[in-house]
């Protein structure tokens, strides 16, 4: 799968990959972006291959960085549904085993209420402005945070900003991983009414 990823990205470097909110990400860049994700993940944390990273986030730019430099880091990628609500967030985190988690920053308050029930140690927060150009970057997040009020009060001092990972990775070499065909790349929860999401491989 990773090597599929790199090589179309190779050949299609100039093409629009993802776009969202009039901005586009371009194959290079998002082999750019999920290089330095990946790098951050393999220099900066103790994560190994085969760990569970969780992904909580709706459709912005961030999210395509984030699954594929975890891909790249060899971790598992744990799509987090946006709507779960607390309890459901905190049912998958320990269902998975999940070790990290990447979440936009309107689910703080959420993150907070669930992790000292999960073996979640390293959380990266992503704002909805990241991957814009500054200016609107902030404007979008201040609309998000200080006039829609989407942004409930939260702490959690120890989560690394989405950007910061970004910058820390950038220029870090990634580690060549022994992947086989029996290792699993995704788990993807499924809802099962009434009873708990499950996973998917």
């Amino acid at each position: 799968m990773i090597e599929v990823f790199e090589r179309s990205c190779k050949k299609f470097a100039d093409r629009p990959a993802f776009s969202n909110m009039g901005v586009t990400l371009t194959y290079a860049e998002l082999e750019r972006y999920s290089a330095a994700f990946a790098g951050y993940l393999q220099s900066h944390t103790d994560l190994v291959p085969g760990d569970r990273i969780a992904v909580q986030m709706p459709n912005v730019l961030q999210y395509p960085i984030a699954v594929f430099g975890a891909l790249r880091a060899g971790l598992v990628v744990v799509n987090t549904n946006p709507l779960y609500t607390a309890r459901e967030m905190r049912h998958q985190f320990k269902d998975c085993g999940a070790r990290a988690l990447v979440y936009l920053n309107i689910f703080g308050q959420k993150v907070q209420e669930v992790l000292g029930d999960t073996d979640i140690q390293f959380l990266i927060e992503a704002r909805m402005g990241d991957m814009m150009p500054s200016a609107k970057g902030w404007l979008i997040n201040t609309v998000v945070d200080k006039v829609k009020k989407m942004v409930p009060a939260y702490h959690l001092p120890q989560a690394i900003s989405f950007k910061s990972a970004l910058r820390l990775g950038r220029g870090q070499s990634i580690k060549p991983l022994q992947v086989g065909h029996d290792d699993v790349a995704v788990l993807q929860y499924t809802g099962a009414p009434p009873a708990w999401p499950r996973a998917r491989c």
